[in-house]
C-alpha cells in the first residue's frame, strides 16, 4: 500500500493494488473526507499515474471512516476568501472530475455514509457506483446560500433533469434506493456485502479486454456531448478500430471455438 502524505504525517490518499484492481481511499476521516486542495492534488497525481499504468484494470474510489465524502473543505475555502482562489480551486476540482472519465480504466465509487456536494459529484463522475443501503446523498450547498453549480454538471449527466434540479434546489438528502432509481448509483447492498459487491463488479470488468474497455469508455463520454449523427459517425469509427484490435480477433475466435479468450492487453 502506498500513501500520499500530508504535513502532519497522516496519509491523505491511500493506494492499494491487488490483481489489477487499484483502490484509492480518501483518508481525511476526521473531516468526512472533504476535498481539500491537497487531497485534490493527491487525487490528480495518482489518477495521472494510473492512466499510464497498464497493470491497472479497474479503479475503486472509497472513503475512510464514517463517510464517503462531504464535499469541499469549507474551512479552507473561508480561510482563502478571494475570487482568484475560488477560480483556481474549482478549476482544480473540475480537472480531477474530468480525469475520472478520461483515464482508460473504469472507476467504481464505493459509497458508504454520506456523499454530499462535491462528494456527490464525485460519485456521479465515477463510471459506476455501488452504495451501502444506509448511504445518503445530497447537494446541499443551497442550504448555506451556495448553489452547487459544479455538482450540477455531473448530476445533470447522470439523472433526469427534474430529479437533478430537485436535489439542487432543495438540498434535501435522498437515500440509496432513491439514488439507484434516479440513476446516481448502480447497485445498493447491505453494509456486510459492500466490498463483495464492489469486487464482483470489478472482477467482471477485469475479465474483459482492456483494449475494448478503454476504447468503449472513451467513446461513451465523447458521444454524449455530440449530436446524433456525429455520435453515430464516431461510434462507427470506434467499432472499426476495435475490430482491428488483436483482442477482437481473439475474442471472436474464442467464442466460435467455445473457449476462454486470452487477451493481449492494451
Amino acid at each position: 500500500m502506498s500513501a500520499v502524505m500530508q504535513p502532519a504525517a497522516e496519509p491523505l490518499l491511500l493506494r492499494h493494488d491487488a490483481d489489477g484492481i487499484t483502490t484509492l481511499t480518501l483518508n481525511r476521516p476526521g473531516q468526512f473526507n472533504s476535498l481539500s486542495e491537497e487531497l485534490l492534488t493527491a487525487l490528480q497525481d495518482t489518477l495521472d499515474a494510473i492512466a499510464r499504468d497498464t497493470t491497472v484494470r479497474v479503479v475503486v474510489v472509497a472513503g475512510a471512516g464514517k463517510a464517503f465524502c462531504s464535499g469541499h473543505d469549507l474551512k479552507q475555502m473561508r480561510a482563502n476568501h478571494s475570487k482568484e482562489y475560488m477560480q483556481r480551486l474549482f478549476k482544480q476540482c473540475g480537472r480531477v472530475m474530468m480525469t475520472l472519465t478520461e483515464i482508460p480504466q473504469p472507476v467504481i465509487a464505493r459509497v458508504h455514509g454520506i456523499a454530499t456536494a462535491a462528494g456527490c459529484q464525485l460519485v456521479a463522475m465515477c463510471d459506476l457506483a455501488v452504495a451501502v443501503d444506509s448511504a445518503r446523498f445530497a447537494v446541499s450547498g443551497i442550504n448555506v446560500g451556495l448553489f452547487c453549480s459544479t455538482p450540477a454538471v455531473a448530476l445533470a449527466r447522470n439523472m433526469g433533469r427534474k430529479s437533478a434540479m430537485e436535489m439542487l434546489l432543495t438540498g434535501d438528502f435522498i437515500d440509496a434506493d432513491e439514488a439507484r432509481e434516479k440513476g446516481l448509483v448502480n447497485r445498493v447492498v447491505p453494509v456486510e456485502r459492500l466490498d463483495e459487491e464492489v469486487m464482483a463488479l470489478a472482477d467482471s470488468i477485469r475479465g474483459k479486454s482492456a483494449a475494448a474497455v478503454a476504447l468503449g469508455k472513451r467513446l461513451f463520454y465523447r458521444q454524449l456531448e455530440m449530436g446524433l449523427e456525429g455520435a453515430y459517425q464516431l461510434a462507427a469509427e470506434t467499432m472499426a478500430c476495435n475490430m482491428m484490435c488483436d483482442d477482437a480477433a481473439e475474442g471472436i475466435d474464442a467464442f466460435m471455438q467455445k473457449r476462454k479468450p486470452e487477451w493481449k492487453g492494451r
